[in-house]
């Protein structure tokens, strides 16, 4: 009977310890042994390494640390302090023996249960530590910015690297010493009862014990109101107006916390003096402190009293009261934003446009002006080169490359796997997994093109086909922007000639990458299928030994696996390389904490966020055929990324060491001008009088009810021997207007070296008051007005087809202003569109034709007759060369 006991009870042991080492195996070391393979696989095994060290030093530390304070309080209270005898059981043997008894018993007992609970409370304590962990590692390894706040007088990295982590330190040891103080407490009055033989006095080593409990008590709310004052910063009851402390925060609110340090000090003196004086113990110095601190915290919670000095203060001078606040948020926010380098032009506009038609005549400005809108054309790069049913193109891309003897503007695409495009009946896990396993090739067509004509292709089909010379040795594409499963490659299936006779070589064309997680055993192969719970891994006779396992395919989730630190840009884009495609993603650091700065108050980021501190810190390139990712620094002047580069010194590199051919293609990014231009539509005024006044506030210029948001332009600003640039234009009107007030330039050209170095500024166009520029709305009205145009619209609507105008574009020319508008048509059987005429105004006059070059040059012969008209020459040479457009 005994035995099957024993043997019940030995199985129930066994099958509990092996559920336990399941469970660790499965939901611990499984994740840990799969994300080590693939971080080596990376190249970046130090890192993983590292930031594994980190966590579990810095988590681990803590806990240590809260353990041993609480178990160092519990021991020298139970063993030490906490007994107090009479003299007289020390005199009588049995008492003595007694005593000792059981103060041996309740020390031996006691300690073992304080250790329990000195690690449970420790652990508890540490929580939000394991949360935040980064957090501390930017506290660690941050250095100063070199920008100093001027309400106290600190560098701003403090606000963003110090300030969180001694926020959550500070609420951590109060708690921590509160609950000692009240423990240990608790721990003399269990130690006074049930200890025989104890005097009616608690000893004074326990008084003392319980005295530096409160002192630490003490310390820590005072710590905590030091760093009260520092809140005032993010103060948002001056919205809309201002952000940041005014008048009543800095005059009224910040003399009652150092008030409230006093009074609360002086009520912990009088409170010690009191319990600890044996001889003068007067309750009246600590009942005035008590009374005191109790008014200093009561009378902030008093709303009238600021509101009435609002009201009666601030409100009828506000200009007067609150300018060095006002002057303050509006420095802190150009900062944070990364807009104090911003150049305003004023621009002056000519009525007459004949010298800038000239100017623009004789170049090249015509070949890349973008009249295809990457929305619209994404239908007809999905129908016409999507080719077969697995393929698709997520996005439309922008770039420029030399093509045709200069830099020309195109849209470019990767053809991309999506799975789920497939017959259901063909969903299978092999067709899934071993077979139809990436993307191939890519698209290019020009941004600038003649209407009338079908869409033109730099680079297109299968078998890559480029009119104008762009080749790829290898244009596998395993990662991209898809929602990518994992792939197993090579293996054992014969994928050649799968297709019949209309042969497919971004299927049949075997992996020459590099990358993915070896799978050269069984017991790897096993892994994998516990981690995936998928049992044909392991039981698949298609893969091999030389099988390699490719997982994290989606370049998003790729880089947020590596760096969940670094926030994502929503436009990631294609580069065509030599011999493979690559990927470029924006990465920003953000912060929240950046001191008197407006929060941003648009989600325009992969994930939401709330801050009031961006930069754009990082260039990241991945590799489209092996996986690779690679981390440049663009702004080594942001403190965040200086603390993460110091931190994980093998991730991040010098953008001077990205290959040149990719920095040919970085750009400024179209989300961060956009969160930029959204703040600088108000803070551009930067004295606290135009500011408050408002009078000059911008908004983003609407066209049919939607803002126009910011777009790629290639153009030569007459910049580097005529270097044609990449730049972002956002044009912007007076708020409740439609005329146009500015014109924004984003670029990343190096104008005083003229070089690849990545410099990235804005140049602000800004318009003088005294002539009316007109703005897209207006622009549009005078199309809408314009008979010859209307006509056209309506004989195009009888045949059944769609109108659809394109983004207008709008480009300062000289002392005028160019706008550009395409015209598309659409089947109402197929989404494919046409483009079918362009628009080209300059000041009241807008014209329709087939070409730019030829309503440009329609254009001018308006002006030269309007100017022939009032009694100008109207001899202007025609231009030299007509520009050509774009095949």
């Amino acid at each position: 009977m005994r035995n099957w006991k024993l043997l019940l009870a030995s199985i129930g042991v066994i099958l509990v310890v092996a559920g336990i080492v399941y469970a660790a195996f499965y939901f611990i070391f499984l994740d840990l042994i799969v994300d080590f393979w693939w971080f080596r696989e990376l190249k970046f095994e130090a890192y993983f390494w590292l930031r594994l060290l980190y966590k579990f030093f810095l988590s681990g530390g803590v806990t240590l640390v809260f353990f041993a304070i609480f178990f160092f309080h519990f021991w020298i209270a139970s063993r030490y302090l906490g007994l107090n005898p009479p003299d007289e059981v020390f005199n009588n043997i049995d008492k003595s023996r007694r005593f000792q008894r059981f103060a041996d018993m309740f020390m031996s007992g006691s300690m073992r249960i304080y250790t329990l609970i000195s690690l449970l409370l420790a652990i508890l304590i540490a929580i939000p530590f394991y949360q935040q962990w980064e957090t501390a590692l930017l506290y660690f390894f941050g250095s100063d910015s070199g920008v100093t706040e001027p309400v106290y007088g600190n560098d701003v990295s403090f606000y963003m690297l110090s300030y969180p982590i001694y926020i959550l330190i500070q609420k951590e040891l109060l708690l921590t010493a509160i609950l000692l103080f009240f423990s240990v407490g608790a721990l003399y009055w269990l130690e006074h009862v049930f200890v025989p033989d104890q005097s009616k006095e608690f000893p004074l080593g326990a008084k003392i014990h319980l005295g530096v409990l409160i002192g630490f008590v003490v310390l820590f709310v005072i710590w905590g109101f030091m760093l009260e004052r520092f809140s005032l910063l993010y103060n948002t009851s001056h919205e809309p107006v201002f952000y940041g402390p005014g008048f009543v925060e800095i005059r009224y609110r910040l003399p009652f916390i150092w008030l409230s340090i006093i009074t609360f000090l002086a009520t912990a003196i009088t409170a010690s003096l009191f319990i600890f004086s044996e001889k003068h113990r007067i309750k009246t110095p600590f009942l005035i402190s008590l009374g005191a601190f109790l008014l200093v915290m009561f009378i902030p919670t008093i709303d009238s009293i600021p509101a009435a000095i609002q009201k009666f203060i601030v409100n009828p001078n506000p200009v007067r009261t609150e300018k060095t606040f006002m002057q303050n948020n509006i420095e802190a926010t150009l900062d944070a934003y990364d807009l104090k380098r911003i150049n305003v032009v004023e621009l002056p506009i000519k009525l007459d446009a004949t010298d800038d038609i000239n100017a623009w005549s004789t170049q090249k400005f015509f070949e890349n002006i973008p009249v295809w809108d990457r929305e619209l054309l994404i239908d007809g790069y999905r129908q016409l080169q999507g080719i077969r049913p697995y393929y698709s193109f997520p996005h439309v891309d922008e770039d420029r490359y030399f093509i045709l003897d200069h830099t020309r503007q195109v849209n470019l695409a990767a053809r991309e796997l999506n799975f789920s495009k497939l017959p259901e009946s063909a969903q299978t896990w092999e067709n899934m997994h071993l077979r139809y396993t990436h993307g191939y090739g890519a698209v290019v067509s020009p941004a600038a093109q003649d209407a009338g004509k079908p869409l033109v292709w730099y680079l297109r089909d299968l078998n890559m086909y480029s009119p104008v010379g762009l080749s790829v040795k290898y244009p596998d594409i395993y990662y991209g922007q898809e929602d990518y499963t994992y792939a197993v490659i090579p293996n054992r299936l014969n994928v050649v000639g799968i297709s019949g006779s209309l042969t497919d070589p971004g299927v049949e064309a075997e992996y020459k990458g590099k990358g993915g997680i070896p799978i050269p055993s069984l017991f790897r192969k096993a892994l994998f299928a516990f981690y995936f719970k998928d049992e044909k891994i392991f039981f698949s006779t298609n893969i091999t030994d030389q099988s390699k396992l490719l997982i994290r395919r989606n370049i998003v989730e790729r880089i947020r696996k590596l760096t969940p630190f670094l926030h994502l840009d929503k436009d990631p884009y294609l580069v065509i390389g030599k011999d493979r495609f690559f990927w470029i993603q924006d990465a920003y650091t953000l912060s929240k904490s950046y001191p008197v700065s407006k929060p941003a108050a648009d989600d325009f980021l992969n994930d939401p966020q709330d801050f009031n501190y961006i930069r754009n810190s990082v260039k990241i390139v991945v590799d489209a055929l092996d996986g690779e990712v690679a981390y440049y620094v663009s702004d080594p002047s942001d403190a965040l990324i200086r603390a993460y580069s110091n931190a994980y010194p093998s991730v991040f590199k010098n953008i001077e060491e990205m290959p040149a051919e990719l920095r040919t293609h970085l750009r400024y990014p179209r989300d961060l001008y956009y969160a930029q231009m959204k703040i600088f539509a108000r803070y551009h005024q930067r004295s606290p009088e135009l500011f408050y006044e408002q009078a000059e506030t911008w908004q983003f210029a609407n066209v049919r009810e939607e803002p126009v948001m910011p777009y790629y332009q290639t153009m030569d600003f007459g910049y580097c021997n005529h270097k044609e640039e990449l730049v972002l234009i956002n044009p912007m009107t007076p708020v409740n207007r439609t005329n146009l007030s500015m014109i924004g330039v984003a670029s990343i050209l190096d104008k005083a070296g003229c070089g690849l170095d990545y410099k990235p500024n804005i140049t602000v166009f800004k318009f003088l008051k005294d002539i009316q520029v007109n703005g897209p709305a207006q622009v549009e009205a005078l199309i809408s007005q314009n008979p010859d145009i209307a006509a056209q619209f309506t004989l195009w609507d009888q045949r059944g087809s769609q109108i659809a105008l394109g983004r207008m574009v709008i480009l300062p020319m000289g002392n005028t202003v160019l706008y550009v508008e395409p015209v598309y048509m659409l089947s109402t059987r197929n989404r494919i569109p046409e483009l079918a005429r362009v628009i080209v105004s300059i000041g009241n006059h807008t014209v329709m034709d087939t070409t730019l070059w030829g309503a440009f040059s329609r254009l001018k012969n308006l002006y030269y007759k309007e100017a022939s008209e009032v009694g100008g020459t109207g001899t202007a040479k025609p231009p030299e060369r007509a520009p050509t457009t774009a095949p």
